[in-house]
Order: structure tokens, then C-alpha cells, then sequence
């Protein structure tokens, strides 16, 4: 028994597909003010992301300064107590 025979040619690519649908029902012009604003939600997705990850940077680092100085005020003021009271 023989294998079944390999394809030569790729299918296209599902987005391939689609473009090619969108270039027969839109004008040119369409089709860049779609591109356009698709790109404009990446670079918008791209500056949250940059927010969120900034933030949490400023938290982290915001939380390590208090410490530093909480445990840098504190210092003085526990060294005159005594365990036995």
C-alpha cells in the first residue's frame, strides 16, 4: 500500500484569504483606514502594556524606599529597649 501523494503548493494562509476577500468588496482607500486604525489599537495595546508594567515597577520600588527609610527611622529608636522589659 502507497502513501497518499504529498501537495506540492501551500494552501494560503487564512489572513492571506482574507485579505484577498477585503481587496475585492473595499476601495483602496478603505482598506488603509482599516490598516490604519488596526494599527492604532496595536500601538495602543503596546502603550498599556508599557503603563502596566511601569506602574508596577514604581510600586515595587516605591515599597523598597519606604522600608529602607522605615527600617532606617526605627533603628534608633529600638536600640534602647530591653527584651527583659
Amino acid at each position: 500500500m502507497q502513501a497518499a501523494p504529498v501537495r506540492a503548493t501551500a494552501l494560503p494562509k487564512f489572513t492571506d484569504a482574507l485579505r484577498a476577500v477585503e481587496s475585492l468588496l473595499m476601495s483602496g482607500g478603505q482598506r488603509t483606514a482599516r490598516r490604519n486604525a488596526w494599527n492604532s489599537v496595536l500601538e495602543d495595546r503596546r502603550r498599556a502594556k508599557d503603563r502596566v508594567e511601569a506602574e508596577r515597577f514604581l510600586d515595587v520600588t516605591t515599597v523598597t524606599a519606604v522600608t529602607a527609610v522605615t527600617a532606617a527611622t526605627a533603628a534608633p529608636l529600638l536600640t534602647g529597649l530591653r527584651a527583659d522589659g
